[in-house]
């Protein structure tokens, strides 16, 4: 027995006021219960870290340690308590677990790395025999303990957009570094207040260095960033605008498409994505079929093309280019007299500030939008969430590029 209580001293790597005093090992249950016994003279208090005489001792706890031979391996103590003249009782932190948890951070650290590398929560539950509410847990003190660490190195380009959270228009709006490629934080709502908040998340220092925060239209994240990052400027990316203008092209189809079939022409029937595809993207059959739809001078052709048109807005590298160009493609909506692609365009003239903003930072949310990709599978592997808290864990633990080591 002194034999095997020497062994789990040194593999344990216990402080010198900490004696493994007892090993139990039960082989009904493939279990390992090791006793710890505290064999200091003084403590630390918790809250000062001041050295405190030893008060008396909490009850018995028990944590959770890495298997031992596939036997449960868990740790037994009861932690000493100080009598701080300042903060008066209380009891000292175990060296080997982080405070209010039930399993050592050796532990903590394993599931951490099952979890990195498998996006299931249930799945890392049921193969260490925890509950799902465990894991979560300790996933939660994970994404605290890497924000924590987070550095607050400038960041130029951040990105805000929204991302669906539950059926009925309940949204989040997730904050973006561009450069980084990582999610910043998390919120719940799309509102001014909201991103607000998220701005506020990062240090002061850290938002007056932004150059740039690549939005989409919605009014609530322009206020925000004039709000609490006046100095940058907002950009409104290709992605959000190219979707904007396929929505249009779409309304269009969808209007001919009826007064056609009224006449009995199906012409525009299940051509939908036809219209959505960039011409360098369709296949040779995809390209015939096309070239034999604009043949047929469409209303709906003439709203690809002006679509088609404005692609070549993002390649022009000054303001005065961008603008003049914008103003030659604003007149070609008007003649078209095509009311969806009007109302896209009046649009995009009430905020041409934000657009031509992109000849001068060439930044845009694709970023971001690889990062929802990459929600959309952490969301679609959970089956959804009931609460938002487990949501934005999850998107912080798998997309944050946290440091969130033992």
């Amino acid at each position: 027995m002194e034999s095997l209580i020497s062994h789990y001293q040194q593999l344990l790597g216990l402080p010198s006021n900490w004696n493994v005093d007892n090993v139990d090992l039960s082989l009904p249950h493939k279990r390992v219960t090791i006793k710890l016994k505290y064999v200091g003279q003084d403590v630390t208090c918790p809250e000062c870290k001041t050295s405190c005489s030893i008060y008396d001792h909490a009850p018995e706890q028990r944590w959770r340690h890495l298997d031992t031979m596939q036997f449960e391996t868990i740790l037994v103590a009861r932690l000493p308590r100080v009598n701080c003249k300042k903060h008066g009782v209380k009891t000292a932190s175990a060296p080997w677990a982080d405070k209010h948890s039930r399993f050592t951070l050796m532990f903590e650290g394993f599931v951490v790395q099952l979890l990195q590398h498998c996006a299931s929560t249930q799945a890392v539950a049921s193969m260490l025999r925890l509950s799902w509410h465990s894991v979560d847990q300790i996933m939660r003190r994970a994404v605290a303990r890497g924000m924590k660490r987070r550095d607050t190195e400038p960041i130029r380009h951040l990105g805000i957009d929204e991302k669906s959270f539950r059926a009925g228009h309940q949204y989040v709006t997730i904050m973006n570094d561009l450069d980084g490629g990582r999610v910043l934080d998390v919120v719940e709502t799309r509102t001014t207040k909201a991103t607000v908040k998220l701005l506020t998340s990062l240090a002061a220092k850290q938002r007056k260095r932004v150059l740039s925060v690549s939005v989409d239209m919605w009014k609530p994240f322009a206020h925000a960033v004039r709000k609490k990052a006046p100095q940058a400027d907002i950009v409104h990316d290709r992605y959000h605008i190219s979707k904007y203008l396929n929505d249009a092209v779409d309304a269009v189809r969808r209007q001919e498409s009826r007064a056609l079939k009224t006449a009995g022409d199906k012409t525009l029937i299940g051509s939908k994505y036809t219209w959505l595809r960039n011409p360098e993207n369709m296949s040779d059959k995809q390209r015939a079929d096309f070239d034999q739809l604009m043949t047929c001078e469409l209303q709906t052709g003439t709203a690809w093309s002006l679509k088609n048109m404005f692609r070549a807005f993002w390649v022009l590298t000054t303001r005065d280019a961008a603008e003049y160009f914008f103003q030659y493609w604003s007149d070609a909506v008007d003649r078209s007299e095509l009311k969806p692609m009007i109302k896209v365009k009046d649009m995009m003239a009430r905020h041409i500030e934000g657009i031509l903003n992109f000849t001068r930072h060439r930044t845009t949310n694709a970023v971001s939008e690889g990062l929802n990709s990459k929600i959309q599978l952490i969301k679609a592997s959970a089956r959804g969430f009931h609460s938002f808290k487990s949501y934005r864990t999850r998107i912080l633990f798998y997309c944050g590029k946290l440091d969130m080591a033992i």
